[in-house]
């Protein structure tokens, strides 16, 4: 199993466990488990793909959770959960192929920005708000580029689809987060697909992470269902700023 001892792996499982709870929140959970996969030895495409493994079961296990309890209509966002899965795909085999230094330079900018936006923008609840967009533009206009932005670079795509989400569509944060949950199990799964052409992946490892991420997101999605707002806004702000300055410190 990659030639990693069994203390490492355990230490990668609980990794991915306060991942999964961070994830199903606010995002961010790949600020924890692809430094745990760099650290434990493997290269950075490897790293970025096997993370899309247990990211994926995290995802989908926030997502069902959050279809249970009716915030999203698996049914009626399959389309766009579909066009996700695509411009992951294809963010993930152009990875080697585009230049990011200029998203690299740019992402920790927008990502504060984010944080700012989260932190002092008033009313943010968890009632819907007016809508911008039809969701046929969002899904042919945000969708595809926060899904091809996953599969390319990867921070920060679910607090891109959380502000999408919050003023295009005009959605509750709760149910943002509950609609985010979803494109990101299908922008996992896309980029993952990408990442087996481009490189390759510790299938052992990502499936005994997504051990302690379905742990984690379940325990995550219930606490978001519980307090809503009061503590999906503050964990986005803390995610946010988090990734902002890892990126920032060439962590």
């Amino acid at each position: 199993m990659s030639g990693l001892e069994w203390e490492v792996i355990a230490l990668l499982i609980a990794a991915g466990f306060v991942a999964g709870f961070i994830d199903s929140i606010a995002g961010g959970g790949g600020l924890i488990t692809v430094p745990a996969l760099l650290l434990s030895g493997a290269d950075p495409v490897t790293a970025l793909g096997t993370n899309k493994v247990q990211g994926l079961f995290g995802s989908g296990t926030a997502a069902l959770s959050y279809a249970k309890a009716g915030l999203v209509d698996l049914r009626r966002q399959a389309g766009p959960a579909l066009i996700a899965f695509v411009a992951a795909a294809l963010g993930a085999v152009a990875v080697s192929r585009l230049p990011v230094d200029w998203i690299d330079a740019a992402l920790p900018v927008v990502l504060i920005a984010i944080a700012v936006f989260f932190a002092v923008k008033p009313g943010l609840s968890d009632r819907d708000g007016r809508a911008r967009l039809g969701p046929r533009v969002i899904a042919l206009s945000m969708v595809p580029l926060v899904g091809f932005y996953d599969g390319l670079v990867g921070p920060g795509t679910g607090s891109f689809f959380m502000i999408g989400f919050v003023t295009l569509a005009g959605y509750g944060v709760l149910k943002a987060t509950a609609h985010t949950k979803l494109l990101n199990f299908a922008s996992n799964l896309g980029g993952l697909m990408g990442f087996l052409l481009v490189g390759s992946v510790w299938w052992g490892v990502g499936l005994l992470m997504a051990l302690g991420t379905i742990a984690g997101a379940r325990v995550g999605a219930g606490f978001a269902q519980r307090f809503g707002a009061r503590m999906i806004k503050p964990l986005l702000v803390l995610t946010s700023t988090a990734m902002a300055l890892r990126l920032l410190l060439g962590a």
